[in-house]
């Protein structure tokens, strides 16, 4: 079984078509508009080992915001969408990663409630053509439409670079976790009976 599933969101702002394979390889093929966006997927992806297909046009020549913010809406649409009725997977992950000078942690919780905690500071304003003031953005969007309890906090900081990228690959790394498959798990792992 191969959890995968595409959504195509269109608006005044931007249009944006994604295909999202959480069984993946590694795989993408990413044009956001946004050149540093497409870097920190890409990373997401390779380090996930998830397969992405993302294509956004979008109103860059006022500023990214847009951009991010949608596309963070749309991949947790896929994420959702990919996971179904979330049967035998995990549901939760963590990781503290260290990127050179820079240690982030992520945890999650694929619960159906959305909650972000979001907790880092950047010494600039823009990190290569975004502002690192959408990271944040991108992540509560991710987490408010997946349907994600999300944790993000910056340990040790430094180079600005370094800060985002240790971010999204701990995102990978603690959303492969959360979505892996037990089959000791009968059903879904909640007491409740669903989440």
């Amino acid at each position: 079984m191969t959890r995968t599933s595409t959504v195509v969101r269109k608006t005044k702002e931007t249009q944006i078509e994604m295909t999202f394979t959480i069984d993946g390889s590694g795989k993408y093929d990413i044009a956001t508009g946004v050149g540093f966006l497409d870097h920190m997927l890409e990373l997401f992806t390779k380090h996930g080992m998830f397969d992405m297909t993302l294509h956004c046009t979008g109103d860059t020549h006022v500023d990214a915001h847009h951009s991010v913010e949608d596309i963070g809406i749309v991949l947790g649409m896929c994420i959702k969408e990919a996971l179904g009725e979330k049967k035998s997977i995990v549901r939760y992950g963590s990781m503290m990663l260290p990127m050179d000078e820079v240690l982030a942690l992520v945890s999650l919780d694929l619960s159906g409630r959305p909650f972000l905690q979001y907790k880092v500071d950047f010494a600039n304003e823009l990190v290569g053509d975004m502002e690192t003031e959408l990271v944040e953005e991108f992540f509560r969007a991710v987490s408010t439409n997946a349907g994600m309890n999300l944790h993000i906090k910056l340990l040790e900081g430094g180079n600005n670079h370094h800060v985002t990228e240790a971010i999204f690959k701990a995102f990978a790394k603690a959303l492969d976790q959360a979505t892996k498959l037990d089959d000791r798990i009968d059903g879904v792992m909640s007491t409740k009976g669903s989440i």
